[in-house]
């Protein structure tokens, strides 16, 4: 089966306006005429042309890309369309209300590959995380993905996985508002719901681009296996 478009309203969900960024407010404050939607709910939104089309293999061994071009707010309606490539699939999240440009893409494989490495860098503490509740099998449902795959397997949604990411950027080196950019996921296993992962994390670049970004390697692995890699950016410091 070939992914096909599916479309979508934007939503922020509760959890995220700790990010003052997800509210209007927030978003003014730093120039935006209204609250910018997570980089994850979006990322979530990409992935369901890839989970309808390739079950839980994609879910399991998948991964891909994504980058955050331009925001996507809350209200707004997006399609998630789906480009086949020479590697895999590119699925363009679009704002056709707003411009013809894509706002986020994702360019997906079906097999991530080996896990890589940490690489070397500022080693930030490991955390535990429990695979429930925010980081549980309704995170797509919360964002307005409405596949019911997830809880009817128990497992988590593919976004908890940038979505610890973020966790660990907000608690250790973010400075007020801050903007997801960019990740490459990576799948190696699926995640259970209940599993306590360990989250391992090093900072391996800093660098200024429109506020001060940094860039991370994160691990989460179960039983001493990585079942989740990424490498992780985002904006840290608005300015």
């Amino acid at each position: 089966m070939q992914p096909r478009t599916w479309s979508v309203v934007a939503v922020n969900s509760p959890e995220h306006a700790g990010n003052r960024i997800h509210t209007d407010e927030g978003a003014q404050e730093q120039g935006f005429p209204a609250a910018l939607v997570a980089g994850v709910s979006t990322y979530a939104y990409a992935t369901r042309p890839l989970v309808d089309a390739y079950g839980l293999a994609w879910v399991r061994r998948g991964g891909g890309e994504v980058r955050f071009r331009s925001p996507v707010f809350a209200g707004d309606r997006v399609d998630c369309v789906p480009v086949p490539t020479a590697d895999g699939v590119r699925v363009e999240v679009r704002c056709p209300q707003r411009q013809d440009e894509p706002n986020v893409v994702l360019d997906a494989v079906l097999d991530a590959g080996p896990p890589p490495g940490l690489r070397d860098g500022e080693q930030l503490p490991d955390r535990s995380i429990v695979l429930a509740g925010e980081f549980g099998p309704t995170y797509g449902v919360r964002a307005g993905d409405d596949l019911d795959l997830y809880e009817r397997e128990g497992i988590v949604h593919p976004a908890v996985w940038p979505a610890i990411a973020n966790r660990v950027f907000s608690e250790e080196l973010v400075r007020g508002s801050w903007i997801h950019t960019r990740s490459i996921v990576r799948h190696h296993d699926i995640g259970q719901v209940g599993a306590t992962v360990k989250v391992r994390a090093t900072v391996v670049d800093r660098f200024v681009r429109r506020g001060e970004r940094a860039v991370a390697d994160i691990s989460i692995e179960l039983d001493g296996r990585p079942i989740a890699t990424l490498e992780h950016e985002a904006i840290i410091d608005l300015g």
